[in-house]
């Protein structure tokens, strides 16, 4: 039971990040019917713009190592600040050189297109941090909680606490604002939306800048449970795609519970046999495409005749 629990916890924690990295995945989804294919890149930066943020902060070279000591609260809510501000500005540079151009032509360029800002991105991280990979301490210190015999980390708790944070403010915000509701206006239809007065541009761009900002977010947490790297982003990004295609790539909310029930199986099936994790969960992910297409909690297209 211990076993179980500890199983339980850790994948809680990772299908946290999967959870963000596929609410991504939904709002330009449901904004542009386009997917943007370089996400696990926009989280490397993420995480590694963070790294390089704390070393510099600390006075150290930006492929330095980190101590404990380097990464305090303010520390990491600056490096926090400084990440998410470089996702937002790279989401608008992706939008506008390879998404918008392809918007409304016949074909799928623009998946092309993301997959080659996605490696351009990668490639740049890797001329700048190297290779290798990156310890970024946790501002909470390493020390294991227990509960229920079971442990968990401070960093882990943060990445459950941060996933809710987010989950109800963007819930809140999509259901309960102005700005919300032309979100989903525009995801309903953008020439009547256009017509209603809607900034229909505007709203597409602050799609993709809460977008990367999500990848971002993952990336800064996920980087002190394992290490950040050029490489971490693919493996993140496939899951946690798969986990909105469970969940339903359409609703927010389906792509929450997609991340942590993927997270979750990862962890169980790990306890059981590792080499088992991915062929569960994209097996999962060929079952619930057959029984329903949409996703557990997403709604099939319908158009009016």
């Amino acid at each position: 039971m211990i076993n179980l629990l500890q199983a339980l916890l850790s994948g809680l924690a990772l299908g946290g990040i999967y959870a963000l990295v596929a609410l991504g995945f939904s709002i330009t989804h449901t904004t542009t019917k386009t997917l943007n294919f370089g996400q696990g890149e926009f989280l490397v930066v993420g995480s590694l713009v963070a790294v390089g943020t704390l070393l510099l902060l600390s006075g150290k070279s930006h492929t330095g190592v980190l101590a404990a000591t380097d990464v305090s609260l303010l520390h990491y809510g600056l490096a926090m600040l400084v990440s998410l501000t470089a996702l937002g500005a790279l989401g608008v540079i992706l939008y506008f050189t390879a998404v918008r151009p392809f918007l409304g032509s016949t074909g799928m360029s623009w998946v092309m297109s993301t997959i080659g800002f996605g490696i351009i991105l990668q490639n740049t991280a890797l001329a700048i941090w190297g290779p290798g990979s990156m310890a970024m301490p946790s501002p909470l210190g390493e020390e294991v909680l227990r509960l229920g015999g079971a442990g968990i980390r401070p960093q882990e708790i943060l990445v459950l606490l941060v996933t809710a944070v987010v989950m109800l403010i963007l819930d809140y915000v999509l259901r309960r604002t102005k700005i919300g509701k032309a979100v989903r206006a525009v995801a309903a239809n953008r020439e009547a939306a256009a017509l209603m007065g809607i900034n229909v541009a505007a709203i597409v761009v602050l799609a993709f800048v809460v977008s990367s900002g999500l990848a971002g977010l993952a990336g800064l947490l996920i980087a002190p449970i394992t290490t950040a790297s050029v490489f971490m982003g693919l493996a993140i990004a496939l899951k946690a795609f798969s986990a909105a295609i469970v969940g339903g790539l359409t609703s927010p909310r389906g792509c929450i519970a997609g991340g942590f029930l993927l997270g979750c199986i990862e962890a169980l099936v790990g306890l059981w046999r590792a080499e088992m994790r991915e062929i569960t969960i994209f097996a999962l992910i060929i079952v619930v495409l057959v029984i329903k297409p949409e996703g557990l909690f997403g709604q099939k297209p319908f158009e009016k005749v």
